[in-house]
């Protein structure tokens, strides 16, 4: 059995993880518009319609734009904890009560072969949690959207095969930038977004033997780069003595272009 994955868009434009295995296909977060998201899908060849149940992190809008479009036109289950649904619920529209599913912070769900667990991260939202997929020894990590990584976090993510890492901003882009300062102190607060430099420690700190793959995830378009992150992430790594391509790669993901369908 194997475990797939699409990392469908990735930014501060919009957000959706794709994840598959045999038996079930599942969506993380649908930060576009119905029509959006049903290009992205048709980019890597999938059927949304096939879907087993849709995940939300926090109801940002970057993360639930298509959530309510999604359920409704394709009779999807929605899971999300309870804070979540209730600070998302004017922003989705009318779900049937049938499709709507709680997903407690901190549990686990199984779906045939693949569990799922959740865990809490530090963002300016109701009760903002990630999610980690497990199937047959192997390990998918999605954090994002969080303003550090404490030891608590790094204990539930720590040694995945695979990890979708938020690497937002660099610092000193963003306070140059043209943001009000308001907006700028919200995101380098412990309740913002995780910059270049502090996701390299933290990555540095969860790696282990088994991990192969680490994607830099919800990239700023005002305040990072691609290049800019992959060299900051990668020079970071390096003092706490990682050779990246050696131990493991570093790969970009897009707001618009999904990655390639790949096992974990």
């Amino acid at each position: 059995m194997s475990l797939r994955y699409s990392i469908l868009a990735s930014g501060s434009t919009g957000n959706a993880l794709y994840v598959e295995s045999d038996e079930h296909s599942f969506l993380v977060d649908a930060g576009f518009s119905g029509k959006q998201m049903e290009a992205l899908f048709q980019q890597i060849d999938r059927d949304i319609s096939k879907l087993s149940a849709i995940f939300v992190t926090h109801e940002h809008s970057d993360h639930i734009k298509g959530i309510g479009i999604l359920a409704r036109k394709y009779k999807l289950p929605v899971y999300a904890n309870e804070k979540t649904w209730r600070a998302m619920e004017s922003n989705v529209g009318v779900i049937p009560a049938e499709q709507k599913f709680i997903f407690d912070m901190e549990s686990v769900k199984s779906f045939g072969s693949v569990d799922i667990e959740s865990f809490g991260v530090s963002h300016d939202a109701a009760e903002p949690m990630f999610y980690v997929f497990h199937q047959s020894g192997k390990k998918l990590v999605l954090i994002t959207d969080t303003g550090y990584v404490s030891d608590r976090m790094k204990g539930i993510i720590s040694n995945a095969d695979t990890y979708i890492f938020e690497s937002n901003h660099d610092v000193q882009m963003l306070r140059m930038g043209r943001y009000p300062w308001n907006i700028k102190r919200r995101i380098l607060s412990d309740v913002g977004h995780v910059s270049n430099e502090d996701a390299a420690l933290a990555i540095g700190d969860v790696v282990g033997d088994r991990t192969k793959r680490v994607y830099l995830a919800h990239l700023s378009l005002d305040n990072n780069m691609k290049d800019l992150a992959r060299m900051s992430v990668a020079q970071t790594l390096q003092t706490k003595g990682f050779i990246v391509g050696e131990q493991f790669d570093l790969y970009d993901t897009d707001p618009k272009i999904p990655t390639i369908v790949t096992a974990v």
